[in-house]
């Protein structure tokens, strides 16, 4: 009840937004004064002001921005031609290549929706996104083909497959190639922007690792400016040269291929990330700025001297997901690259948080700048609330940096909601604030820090323990390169910390000594009572699959109970 009456209130809020008084008449919106907000303006200005300066880079193509706009325009064209149009689907599962990079201007011209697709699900998962979303065209890497096949053949309504032949070993199974499709296309397409900013641009579906993956809608309005708040909030000048290693199809790459159209940017592709690629595309194209999780950090970091190159620019990157191991972030940092640290999830069009630094924090010592540093921070300037609330009484929790409660979002940034699941976005939005799942605590300079997500808390002897907590301590251990903490059932204490460590190459060490080491530097009480050595089950795109480990330290604890 209290659900829907929130509800009516925030509409009537909204309703009741008019002018008054001599404001009243006569000060309409009109054609002169109003367009529709639409990241496509960005890539039009762009090709107009700059269409000489160089839009892409892949291999031993280049394009300009010229070039790639008339390429953009080719596409929506050549869809509309298939009759393709407003409330549309589009798929595209494509790796980092030029044609991925247009798919997010082209199928909004042709006023469809672009659903950018994992491209390392599994073929079950593949086809339930096809059908789910009603995809009338699929864009397709032919790397993929095996996959793709066996998707399509569980497709109720199979669409129309485009293959993209980018010179690497594969199959075509579509109708035609990409580059033929272009062709059908008019150079000079005339696309006109949304009626409305309200209309979706893209679909992204969520990893669905408890169940089906939801979709989740964005709309033209949200990435314009999430696209314009990538700029501020990073400090982007004009022209950066940003290295994709951070795949395209996560949340619409964090809303980037709009953003470096808006700045005039250079996007390097890079179909393979790697430590040497990394620093192979530094030396060779000067790149400026580049996003990741915190694994594509680790191939910076444990990259060999071989594969390093030297660079005398300044390097910026921005990284999200877990929450970055302040010993990562003084390595980075050791190495010559400045780290923005973001937080964000799917629904909130990727990063709609930065810790924002204070030029104050830059004198003090290591350990101490690398704390501010690893706090979630502040909102993007573009979001209009952030904070710590607590769900059952949805009041803000204390700004004590102690007190836990749900981390929520609300404003333009946040999604239209989930595809066909009114249920769930009822839910997710519900009191006025989109309920994140992420616990955290407030600052006393009102900044955010994460400690968990809500099934990730270990609740050990009646304590809460903050999985992350425990993972920073355990990357301060020397040998130890991947980390990640989860409960274990424990018939005396209900859980305890189970820690699942990758040690180094070359490096050494026991249970034991990691142990001990964790019980001099935090409360015993917080320290792993077991570990486990091995490889980290990753997604796609380089988060831990704790639900994985949750299974393996479930199975270990009914074991031990049976003892």
């Amino acid at each position: 009840m209290r659900c829907s009456r929130r509800r009516n209130e925030v509409e009537d809020v909204v309703n009741d937004i008019v002018d008054a008084g001599p404001y009243a008449s006569g000060l309409g919106k009109q054609a002169a004064n109003f367009t529709q907000l639409t990241p496509l303006s960005f890539i039009q200005r762009t090709a107009s002001v700059y269409p000489e300066y160089t839009s892409v880079i892949h291999g031993s193509r280049r394009y300009s921005w010229l070039e790639t706009y008339t390429r953009c325009r080719q596409l929506g064209s050549a869809l509309q031609k298939r009759g393709v149009g407003a409330g549309d689907t589009v798929a595209a599962l494509l790796s980092n290549i030029p044609a991925m990079y247009e798919a997010h201007f082209g199928v909004s011209m042709a006023g469809a929706v672009l659903n950018t697709i994992n491209t390392r699900l599994d073929a079950d998962t593949i086809a339930f996104i096809l059908n789910h979303g009603e995809a009338r065209v699929l864009l397709t890497d032919k790397e993929f083909h095996h996959t793709v096949r066996q998707a399509l053949a569980q497709c109720k309504n199979k669409p129309v497959v485009i293959d993209v032949d980018d010179d690497v070993d594969g199959e075509f199974i579509g109708e035609l190639e990409y580059e033929t499709f272009l062709r059908e296309g008019d150079p000079d397409f005339s696309w006109k922007p949304p009626k409305d900013e309200w209309q979706a641009i893209s679909l992204n579906y969520t990893s669905g690792t408890t169940g089906d993956p939801k979709g989740v809608v964005y709309h033209h309005r949200g990435a314009y400016l999430n696209a314009f708040s990538n700029i501020v909030c990073w400090n982007m000048s004009h022209h950066p040269t940003y290295l994709w290693t951070l795949p395209m199809f996560h949340c619409n790459g964090w809303c980037f291929p709009w953003t470096l159209a808006a700045v005039a940017g250079t996007s390097v592709c890079l179909r393979r990330v790697s430590g040497a690629n990394i620093y192979q595309a530094i030396a060779q194209f000067g790149v400026t700025h580049f996003c990741g999780a915190p694994i594509v950090l680790g191939m910076v970091i444990n990259a060999t001297e071989q594969e390093r190159e030297k660079f005398e620019h300044a390097i910026n990157v921005m990284t999200a997901a877990a929450p970055p191991p302040a010993s990562v972030l003084a390595a980075m940092e050791q190495k010559g690259f400045k780290v923005t640290h973001v937080y964000g999830l799917t629904e909130t069009y990727g990063p709609a948080v930065i810790c924002a630094w204070k030029d104050e924090w830059d004198t003090l010592p290591d350990d101490e700048r690398t704390r501010q540093k690893s706090r979630q921070g502040t909102p993007y300037h573009v979001l209009d609330g952030l904070d710590v609330i607590d769900p059952e009484t949805m009041r803000p929790v204390p700004r004590d940096g102690q007190t836990l409660g749900e981390v929520m979002f609300r404003g333009n940034i946040v999604m239209k909601g989930y595809l066909k699941n009114s249920a769930t976005t009822e839910q997710a939005l519900a009191d006025g604030w989109f309920h994140s799942g992420d616990l955290g605590v407030m600052h006393p300079d009102n900044y955010i820090q994460l400690k968990d997500r809500s099934k990730d808390i270990i609740i050990s002897g009646g304590e809460n323990i903050s999985s992350i907590e425990i993972e920073d301590v355990l990357y301060k251990f020397p040998g130890i390169e991947v980390a990640a903490v989860v409960a274990r059932p424990d018939d005396d204490w209900g859980e305890t910390p189970c820690a699942f460590v990758t040690l180094k190459s070359g490096a050494q060490a026991t249970a034991e000594e990691i142990i001990a080491f964790c019980r001099d530097n935090m409360a015993h009480f917080k320290c792993p009572k077991t570990v486990v050595f091995g490889e980290l089950p990753r997604t796609s795109t380089g988060k831990i699959q704790k639900f994985k480990l949750r299974e393996t330290a479930k199975r270990m604890g009914s074991l031990a109970s049976n003892l």
